[in-house]
């Protein structure tokens, strides 16, 4: 649903937006917390296969809500630095970790800012589902995965197919461009987590074709390594869909005529500190 909220500042409107959906997220059947604390990972067959062996690596986590993933990839022998733009969400993601015994850290910051707040560098950066969409610049965002990789790092990205965010709620027609036009102003009643959750929201957010992704990347001197499209997706993320495995999901009337997910590597061009 539009709103007539103004975009201007869009960074304040999504903290808010994502510490509202905090509540309804912690209990609700989507993120599963109370198995993930028995020790259940978080993280999927797409990610894991791309990620490969972790022990001993530094992590980066970009965008790691109340750092589910980020405890997942810790559990996985990696050095774990969770980032997120909610406050809560982060102050959760800490309590998280003390209960989990994990050593993985977290910080609140917009992607933006955080070569002001963070002095490392990282074997690999990892940012995954549903997280470009809330940044308006991909320029920056690929310059600052850049500033944090060491010399041989890598960059492993997995997201939603920017073909899926064309359509209209009902998953019936097309109402939004493919390429980044402009701002997105949108209204929800519930969330992805729980989509009849008594949670009224507002937020800002931007479609990037995949053009645009690959080029960001490639200017930022990240070179492509691999690029994949999947016809499911692990998650039941948007309306009529249907599992047709366990954790594959399609869209009941597109069936496997579409993308869902799509994932990308890039490792850093030498010489670029």
């Amino acid at each position: 649903m539009t709103s007539n909220l103004h975009p201007g500042n869009y960074l304040e409107i999504n903290r808010k937006s994502w510490n509202k959906r905090l509540k309804t997220h912690l209990k609700s059947d989507f993120y599963d917390l109370g198995n993930f604390i028995k020790g259940k990972t978080s993280l999927n067959s797409i990610e894991l296969d791309l990620l490969g062996d972790l022990k001993g690596k530094k992590v980066l986590h970009l965008q790691c809500h109340f750092g589910q993933d980020s405890i997942s990839l810790s559990r996985l022998g990696a050095e774990v630095v969770g980032v997120d733009l909610s406050d809560q969400s982060i102050k959760k993601a800490q309590e998280l970790a003390a209960e989990c015994n994990s050593n993985a850290r977290f910080i609140c910051s917009n992607i933006y800012d955080l070569p002001q707040h963070l002095n490392q560098k990282f074997d690999l950066v990892f940012t995954s589902y549903g997280t470009i969409s809330w940044l308006r610049d991909l320029s920056k965002w690929s310059d600052v995965i850049t500033h944090f990789l060491t010399q041989s790092g890598r960059f492993v990205f997995v997201e939603f197919h920017p073909i899926v965010w064309m359509f209209d709620d009902n998953l019936e027609k097309i109402a939004y461009n493919y390429l980044n036009k402009k701002a997105i102003v949108e209204s929800e009643e519930g969330s992805y987590a729980d989509r009849n959750a008594d949670l009224k929201n507002e937020y800002v957010c931007w479609n990037h074709g995949l053009s645009e992704v690959i080029s960001s990347l490639q200017n930022s001197n990240l070179r492509l390594d691999t690029f994949q499209e999947y016809d499911y997706s692990p998650y039941n993320f948007v309306s009529q869909m249907e599992e047709f495995e366990s954790k594959r999901f399609r869209i009941k009337h597109f069936g496997d005529k579409v993308p869902l997910v799509y994932s990308l590597t890039c490792y850093k061009n030498v010489n670029t500190d």
